[in-house]
């Protein structure tokens, strides 16, 4: 016999619903997890997710980050253009325009990317600055 979720448990307390990620966006978080001296275990907290969905991600061809692209020497000097700009000392928070995203990045950093861009382009920006 089968019952019918109803959304909730007895206690009042409401359940998690199921994420369904795109396959781009399992490629884009398996590819984080390339980056040297990031864990999976990190990345699974960024996304809210478990290590171990990430790493069954992994094992699927789908999914895994490349080597041969992650070692190749052109995708290695590849450039975006970036601009630091002088900021207040104490973080506040901007109006976010479309198409734009921050990134508070080690030793009180923040990047902020505006309009298009290419996500494996950004993560090794970010995997050069942490360095």
């Amino acid at each position: 016999m089968s019952t019918i979720d109803s959304g909730h448990y007895g206690d009042g307390v409401a359940r998690r619903t199921k994420r369904l990620w795109t396959d781009e966006e399992k490629r884009s978080i398996c590819f984080q997890t390339a980056a040297p001296g990031v864990s999976v275990a990190q990345v699974a907290r960024r996304y809210s997710v478990n290590a171990n969905l990430i790493f069954k991600w992994l094992r699927d061809p789908r999914f895994a980050p490349n080597p041969a692209e992650m070692s190749s020497p052109a995708v290695e000097h590849g450039f975006l253009p970036v601009e630091i700009v002088a900021g207040p000392t104490k973080p506040q928070a901007a109006p976010v325009a479309d198409n734009q995203i921050e990134i508070d990045l080690a030793g009180g950093h923040r990047m902020r990317i505006s309009g298009g861009y290419d996500p494996e382009a950004l993560a090794r920006l970010i995997r050069g600055l942490t360095v």
